[in-house]
């Protein structure tokens, strides 16, 4: 008995998910290249104006920089814009290097990072560590809501809070925030991206409203007996819809392992990250990890899109 098990771990070989154990950017890595204000400044003038500098204003490309205050001035015009003019680091009165060592902590951390620890992490004041993090939320947002899910599509209802003693429990319960899961997956079920919308209930109107935003026409979508969930054929979509019962049964289904495995990933890090979530910014947090889990293949390449996208969002 011993020896079969010891011949069982010499011959043994484990087999590590690449996506879980990619190398990602390791903190001395990040300093390296966002270390000082300078390469802060030039990360975000590449980002945004790749092909050099154009006026805002009258579309010329050429300017001169004024050096007190870093100001591109066009040579055309005569009319002064800064790289930071127009987006989320507008009249900013933090350093660039703090915006950037934020989005790192945002980016790298799986379960996400709450607005104390960044307070506490980056050594600002609270508030002006949750104005940053719920920016940049917000920019993670935008930057997802207009690419819609296609292919084979998992679906399933879900909702954030937990049961208040005295109160009706299950869907509409006061306190709970209802919210679309889904998953595209591979046709051969490995999960790429998802979609977490706050909805205001499980209703037809609802999903068919939300179909036609998130989803591609022509695409399958696999959902439970919700009867809400037939809407999707509104939005041009085919509707694979597997009755399986609640409780157990319909979380041992394989045809919605992802769309069971995702939402309780995601519930798991908001415990472990946040006291409570604010259901007035509930689709903030969900799009925060929502935005991780579709970039998750390239952990290095998450700071500069986080930037590209805040320097196109006002």
């Amino acid at each position: 008995m011993y020896s079969i098990c010891c011949c069982s771990q010499r011959n043994f070989t484990m087999v590590r998910n690449k996506v879980q154990f990619q190398k990602g950017l390791s903190l001395n890595e990040f300093l390296q290249e966002y270390g000082t204000e300078d390469q802060c400044f030039e990360a975000l003038y590449a980002l945004r104006w790749p092909d050099g500098f154009h006026c805002p204003h009258c579309g010329h490309d050429k300017c001169c920089e004024l050096t007190v205050r870093r100001l591109q001035q066009c040579n055309h015009c005569g009319k002064q814009t800064s790289v930071t003019a127009g987006t989320i680091f507008d009249s900013t009165k933090l350093p660039l290097t703090v915006w950037f060592q934020a989005m790192y902590l945002l980016t790298q951390n799986k379960k996400g990072i709450s607005a104390m620890s960044l307070h506490r992490q980056l050594g600002i004041s609270y508030n002006a560590a949750w104005r940053m993090k719920h920016k940049l939320m917000q920019v993670m947002l935008e930057r997802d809501d207009d690419q819609p899910l296609s292919g084979f599509i998992e679906v399933d209802d879900a909702c954030l809070g937990g049961e208040r003693t005295g109160c009706k429990p299950g869907r509409g319960a006061a306190g709970k925030t209802p919210f679309v899961a889904a998953v595209e997956t591979t046709e051969d079920g490995h999960p790429t991206r998802i979609k977490l919308s706050v909805v205001k209930g499980f209703r037809s109107a609802e999903i068919e409203a939300w179909s036609q935003r998130h989803l591609m026409p022509g695409s399958t979508v696999i959902s439970d007996g919700l009867a809400c969930f037939n809407a999707v054929t509104e939005a041009g979509c085919a509707h694979d819809r597997i009755v399986c019962g609640g409780g157990r049964a319909s979380v041992e289904e394989p045809e919605f392992y992802w769309v069971n495995t995702v939402p309780g990933n995601l519930k798991s890090a908001l415990r472990s990250t946040y006291h409570a979530v604010s259901s007035k910014y509930s689709q903030r947090y969900l799009a925060d990890f929502q935005y991780r889990f579709n970039r998750r293949f390239d952990l290095k390449a998450m700071i500069p899109k986080l930037a590209f996208a805040a320097l196109r969002t006002p």
